[in-house]
């Protein structure tokens, strides 16, 4: 019989699932297009912070990675899902696990504002340098650097809205610290 701590396959997959959507629809949501690089700046990584924070690195290595390329392939924007989704898995995979090892069930206020703040610093340098790395090769690194601003600006936003509306989850339905994966 499964323990009460493990979360059963058809669990995850249901919540990962909806992750997916909810990422999907933060990143349509607000859509503002960079013409040089024929990209757009989004909410989306609001629901990566969230994910991450709330239900662990690899729910948002999942979410953040294929809620953000099905936004990019339903908004006309195909040709940048193969990064979105490795860009922003890995970023939502990294913050996850950083706030994963500094923030536990018994950790100091002082703990969760380094978790978060080294989460930022690393989750703003994989998804902007990510971005700036696979634009340097498509559009050429003027380009590229025009979306520089807009991804960090991108990031503050998410870790704004992701840090706010993770507290007010677990607040509101304490049990869901349980869901981690």
């Amino acid at each position: 019989m499964e323990s009460k701590n493990t979360l059963s396959s058809a669990f995850k997959i249901s919540t990962v699932t909806i992750l997916t959507a909810i990422t999907t629809i933060f990143t349509i949501a607000v859509r503002i297009p960079i013409a040089p690089t024929r990209g757009y700046i989004n909410l989306g990584d609001v629901a990566i912070y969230f994910s991450a924070i709330t239900f662990g690195p690899f729910s948002a290595l999942v979410s953040g990675g294929l809620g953000t390329a099905l936004a990019d392939i339903l908004s006309g924007y195909s040709q940048w899902a193969p990064i979105s989704f490795a860009v922003h898995g890995l970023e939502g995979l990294v913050i996850g696990l950083i706030v994963q090892h500094f923030y536990g069930e018994n950790s100091s206020t002082a703990n969760l504002i380094v978790a978060w703040t080294l989460a930022f610093i690393a989750g703003t340098v994989v998804m902007a340098g990510g971005y700036l790395l696979a634009e340097n090769f498509i559009v050429g690194l003027g380009a590229a650097l025009t979306e520089l601003p807009g991804n960090i600006i991108q990031n503050i936003a998410g870790i704004a809205g992701g840090i706010p509306l993770a507290l007010a989850i677990k607040k509101a339905y304490p049990p869901v610290v349980n869901f981690k994966w």
